[in-house]
């Protein structure tokens, strides 16, 4: 929630600008029609879409599964073409079909993101454009919400096997400070796993993808932001 973000922290004010570049990229590219924000979380996002890509956008359908969040989205970014759904994105059905989907920062949390991709793309029409973001560094050991840790290969392989073709990519890269990751000195690193010792002694091959991706890409994270586009009917 934008109002509620901890100013000058790399988990606060700049995550949140990472957010906003993305649902920008998004907007850029944009189909003329409507927008299905898929775990639209707070709703800042569906509110830009709305407000700053109105000429393309002719409605939003916004849907989160969090109560609190759809809750906060209705009062505090209220707009006649949005409408938010409460629902769960792995079972919500619409009744309209979408020129274009944004799912951002979500297949890292779901179990099985390929019948999601598959699922929802069932909504979207032929040629219709599919934008969606994930973390490409590892993050599950670090996150105990995520269950899937994603290179830019596995991710691309996703789309490509659901029929899709790409059509843009966007990369961002995070900076974190060690120190403050592990004395969780920022407030929204409080959230994060606890005991990650004993994780790393269960998941062995979780620890060597940490030490690789030190060696590789240093203290920093990555995101991938793409954009697909729909090339056949999903069955």
């Amino acid at each position: 929630m934008p109002d509620m973000i901890e100013k000058n922290q790399q988990t606060g004010d700049e995550s949140l600008k990472l957010h906003m570049d993305r649902y920008h990229f998004a907007g850029k590219h944009l189909l003329k029609g409507i927008v299905a924000d898929i775990a639209c979380g707070a709703g800042y996002g569906s509110y830009l879409l709305a407000t700053q890509y109105g000429d393309k956008v002719l409605q939003v359908i916004a849907v989160d599964n969090d109560e609190s969040s759809i809750s906060y989205a209705k009062s505090r970014y209220a707009h006649p073409n949005i409408t938010f759904v409460k629902d769960d994105i792995t079972k919500f059905i619409p009744h309209i079909e979408f020129q274009n989907i944004v799912c951002l920062e979500t297949l890292e949390h779901l179990p099985n993101p390929y019948w999601f991709i598959n699922h929802i793309a069932q909504y979207l029409q032929i040629g219709g454009l599919f934008i969606v973001s994930v973390p490409i560094t590892p993050s599950m050991d670090a996150n105990p919400f995520h269950l899937h840790d994603f290179t830019e290969r596995t991710f691309k392989k996703l789309f490509a096997d659901a029929g899709f073709k790409e059509v843009e990519l966007m990369r961002q890269v995070q900076p974190f400070n060690l120190s403050d990751v592990l004395f969780k000195k920022e407030k929204r690193t409080e959230n994060m796993r606890k005991n990650i010792l004993r994780y790393y002694v269960a998941r062995p091959a979780k620890f060597f993808l940490r030490i690789k991706s030190l060696l590789i890409d240093g203290f920093q994270n990555k995101y991938i932001v793409a954009i697909f586009q729909k090339q056949r009917t999903v069955t």
